[in-house]
Order: C-alpha cells, then structure tokens, then sequence
C-alpha cells in the first residue's frame, strides 16, 4: 500500500503527564475495496535527542477513553506518556505516534464483535481469527514516514512487541524498553494470550 500524507501545523499540548507538541498526520489512501483517511497523532516534547524514547501506540478507545480492564493499553499509554515527559529532563526527549488501528487493525465495529466472542470463552488471537482476520493486521508504513519526517534514525522503543520491533527496524535502528504494567483479574488471559500466541515479552 502506497499511501500519500498530510502533515498539520504544531500546537501545543499541556497535559496531566507534562507538556507537549502535537501534530497530526493524514494518511489518504486505498485499503481493499474503501479509500481511508486515517488522522494519526503524534505527541511530542519540545525537543528530541538523536536517540528520543519512542512510543508507537495503537488506538484503543476502550481502555484509552474509558478505562477498559480488558486490555492493557490504557495503562501501557499513561505510562509512556509519563515516561515521555521524564525523558525530556534528562535531555534525551521523547515523541509518541498515535496510531488509528483500532483492535489490532480490525476497526472498532469488528471488535466489539471480537469482544463478544472473548466473553463467550475466546481468547483475543481466537476472536479475530474467528471473525476472518488476522491475529493482528496492523500497518506500520506511515509510523516510517513519520520518523523520516522528523528524521528520527535511532530510537529506544517502548514495547514488549517482537513484531513492532521487527516492522520498525525496516527504517531506524531500534532499541527496546520493556513498557509493563500490572495486571487484573480482567485482563490476565489477554496478556497470557499475547505472550503465548503473539510473542510478547511479559
């Protein structure tokens, strides 16, 4: 997939955690028979070292917005987003991209139909497979436009993602930081699912 982008202007963005820059970028583009536009975001401090701690995270409006226990990743969010806001102190300086890949890839309609298969006993990889897609349909070619726009070479990646680090190591040279929260009675299966199934690194 050949996509074309639009970058925004810069706005500044204090938050709870510190504060930050933010810009936003408009992937357009064909994704099978739909033309999409997808508005990533990316959050960043005012500057950034030739090595800045990165954070590419996927939207997950359920446990982003409303604090979902089912999944990890509003908790894996708050505390990149702290752990940004820190970096900037020590001079390395940080950024993370907002990626609109809602449920790994699948949209959020088909994953509130994801949801309801889990309850009825699936795990997260059997659900998606359940409802014909991959374990995890991600695309991770705009995140390397949008470090070659900042001309970001190296980075220390917060993640405990295999694949993640895999697709990005096609376009800067990456480190890893392990990103780890703790878990709930909610969540434990999901998060033993993504170790055994998908290789995380719990």
């Amino acid at each position: 997939m050949n996509n074309t982008f639009e970058v925004s202007n810069q706005a500044k963005l204090p938050t709870r955690f510190g504060n930050f820059i933010i810009q936003s970028f408009r992937e357009m583009g064909k994704k099978g028979e739909c033309d999409c536009a997808l508005e990533h975001l990316v959050v960043m401090t005012s500057t950034l070292s030739d090595a800045p701690l990165l954070r590419v995270h996927s939207e997950c409006l359920t446990g982003d917005v409303f604090g979902s226990h089912k999944c990890d990743c509003g908790g894996e969010l708050a505390l990149a987003m702290e752990k940004i806001a820190a970096s900037e102190a020590s001079g390395q300086g940080g950024m993370l991209i907002y990626l609109r890949q809602e449920g790994r890839g699948i949209g959020l309609f088909n994953k509130v139909n994801a949801y309801v298969l889990q309850d009825k006993g699936y795990d997260t990889v059997e659900a998606n497979e359940a409802l014909g897609f991959a374990s995890d349909q991600r695309d991770y070619e705009i995140v390397g436009k949008i470090l070659d726009f900042y001309q970001i070479k190296k980075a220390h990646l917060l993640t405990n993602n295999p694949r993640k680090i895999k697709a990005l190591e096609q376009y800067i040279q990456v480190v890893r930081d392990s990103i780890i929260i703790q878990s709930n009675q909610y969540n434990e299966k999901y998060l033993a699912t993504k170790k055994a199934k998908l290789g995380h690194l719990l």
